[in-house]
């Protein structure tokens, strides 16, 4: 199929999508908007404590071997 059919039937697809009026299921629209009550639960707290145990070893206490403080 060339560009140009391709272009035709792209157009002639978007005239039917735009111009047409599709019927709506109203009461499986409302079924679908009403619904049922959430059953979501939240996921339990993460402790942090882990979190900075890890982090504390990578925490740089040594002034000494500071590049910039021999400046």
């Amino acid at each position: 199929m060339g560009r140009g059919r391709a272009k035709a039937k792209q157009t002639r697809v978007a005239r039917e999508l735009k111009y047409s009026s599709p019927s709506t299921d109203l009461t499986a629209l409302q079924r679908e908007l009403g619904g049922q009550p959430s059953t979501y639960t939240a996921p339990a707290v993460k402790d942090d404590d882990e979190d900075d145990d890890i982090a504390s070893r990578w925490i740089d206490d040594d002034a000494d071997d500071d590049w910039a403080a021999s400046r």
